[in-house]
């Protein structure tokens, strides 16, 4: 009876636990749903639920006022918001993939995913996004169960061909540009080969924001009304990683602060390989 129970886990079998919840770490139903929401209390998964707001919230293609937005400058806008978060997040940890869903459903429109290498890592995150806003807006950040995004996300969106359009139940993960995953992810996957404890930052320079975008450390604000990044040792309540060193933005200052920036960096991994 154990080993049947465990082969059912999770699926359409299952008539106690919530398969899309186990699958995608959400559920149309909410509380009301008739399963259990078995919700965890440590994962390396984050999920920041309905956080991206997409220009074309309303109507797909068209902005609050009827006029049709620029293919382009929406993949602009997502990419802005998808740096912003890679970076602010990426403070605590190696993020080993960020996932933002593009469907359409209130359950799943604008969820966050972020995967960490480590659930003490994902933790350190949790606990500084408490109490913060974004653009105006509060920060919804909990444990999800979702490890494998292979089983949450839908194949036949990534074929070009899921006839549920943006109301589907299974991730429709929008796609980052060729440049900015190379930027973001082509500097840590080399980094996995080598014994260094630290990832270092990318050299590339990093793209101009947007005028009506502003930084992630200027658009986050806390309870309390003050604005800004608090001290990382102040906003995680004293809690530092152990043996890694406080990490900044690559991509602030001039180019050869940045430089010295890199090599003292390079310095320190030396000394803890």
């Amino acid at each position: 009876m154990a080993e049947h129970l465990a082969s059912i886990f999770g699926t359409e079998k299952d008539r106690v636990n919530c398969p899309f919840y186990f699958k995608i770490g959400a559920c149309r139903h909410g509380d009301r749903c008739s399963r259990l929401h078995n919700r965890p209390t440590i994962s390396p998964t984050l999920l920041l639920s309905n956080m991206y707001q997409r220009p074309d919230m309303i109507t797909p293609g068209v902005d609050s006022q009827g006029q049709p937005i620029d293919p382009r400058k929406i993949q602009e806008h997502f990419e802005d918001f998808y740096e912003d978060i890679y970076e602010e997040l990426g403070k605590f940890g190696e993020i080993e993939s960020l996932n933002i869903c593009d469907n359409l459903a209130d359950h799943m429109v604008g969820n966050v995913y972020v995967q960490f290498k480590e659930e003490e890592q994902a933790d350190a995150a949790l606990r500084a996004l408490q109490g913060r806003f974004y653009s105006g807006r509060p920060i919804i950040a909990d444990f999800s169960p979702v490890t494998d995004f292979r089983e949450a996300t839908c194949r036949q969106f990534e074929e070009n061909n899921c006839n549920r359009g943006g109301y589907c139940n299974f991730m429709h993960v929008k796609q980052i540009g060729r440049e900015l995953r190379r930027k973001l992810y082509g500097w840590s996957r080399r980094s996995k080969s080598s014994r260094s404890r630290s990832r270092s930052p990318s050299p590339l320079r990093r793209r101009e924001p947007s005028r009506d975008r502003g930084d992630f450390r200027d658009r986050v604000e806390y309870r309390d009304g003050s604005r800004g990044r608090r001290d990382r040792h102040e906003s995680d309540g004293g809690r530092r990683r152990h043996g890694s060193p406080r990490r900044r933005s690559p991509a602030r200052g001039g180019s050869e602060e940045r430089r010295a920036r890199i090599e003292q960096w390079n310095r320190e991994r030396e000394q803890q390989g």
